[in-house]
């Protein structure tokens, strides 16, 4: 039952994403969103009272480090969750939405935006960074991951309405012009922006993730392996 629930809001929540990406929050409607779903209007108030609920519901999917993994160097930690970002964002709509219903003044006003807990993800591996010497000692880390998240949301939104334009390859232009200038040159030379790294950065976390849910299905005794029942 509660897996279905889960489920069930799930379902909603994605929803709701893409109507607001396609109609912006204003013009977005319950039942424009119970459309999509197929699903009634009891089994969304039973996990959403409203439509500001759902935005909300929506925003806290914001902030996520999937696929980043424990790197040799914190700043290719810091470079792997935009570059992550920028791989994921078009592909899922709650990704999506969040930035939408930030730019959107009339939801921005309501709900806020991520953009500081972005930030002081950045922070925290660029502050890790400066302790192990990987970037310039005058580099102050917020200042670096606050300006980051602006030039990276200005390049989604630029990409977005330029179609020509793909906003991994972009975001990877991006790093290659800002980081001769924060990183020391014994770690630039070691660091990858590769516009294919964070596809192969998550293809590798899924899998992983994959492996470890098989061996949840399976007890382990009398040296032979049960399946769970």
């Amino acid at each position: 039952m509660q897996e279905r629930a889960v489920r069930t809001r799930r379902i909603f929540l994605e929803a709701a994403a893409q109507v607001f990406i396609e109609y912006g929050y204003e013009a977005a409607s319950i039942s424009t969103i119970l459309e999509r779903t197929k699903l009634t209007r009891g089994a969304l108030y039973f996990h959403f009272t409203s439509k500001e609920g759902l935005a909300r519901g929506v925003l806290d999917e914001a902030v996520t480090t999937e696929g980043l993994t424990p790197q040799a160097f914190k700043v290719q930690e810091w470079v792997d969750v935009g570059m992550l970002l920028a791989y994921r964002l078009p592909r899922e709509p709650l990704l999506g939405a969040s930035l939408a219903l930030s730019v959107d003044p009339a939801a921005r006003a309501l709900f806020g935006t991520r953009w500081p807990d972005w930030i002081e993800l950045g922070r925290g591996l660029l502050a890790e960074a400066k302790e192990r010497g990987e970037i310039h000692q005058h580099i102050e880390p917020v200042v670096a991951a606050r300006l980051v998240v602006g030039a990276w949301t200005g390049v989604r939104l630029v990409s977005g309405a330029l179609e020509e334009l793909d906003l991994v390859g972009e975001i990877s232009e991006l790093y290659g012009l800002l980081l001769p200038n924060l990183v020391v040159p014994g770690v630039l030379a070691r660091l990858d922006t590769s516009m294919y790294r964070a596809e192969r950065l998550l293809r590798a976390a899924r899998e992983a993730r994959g492996a470890r849910d098989d061996e949840e299905e399976f007890l382990v005794g009398d040296d032979r392996r049960v399946p769970v029942r």
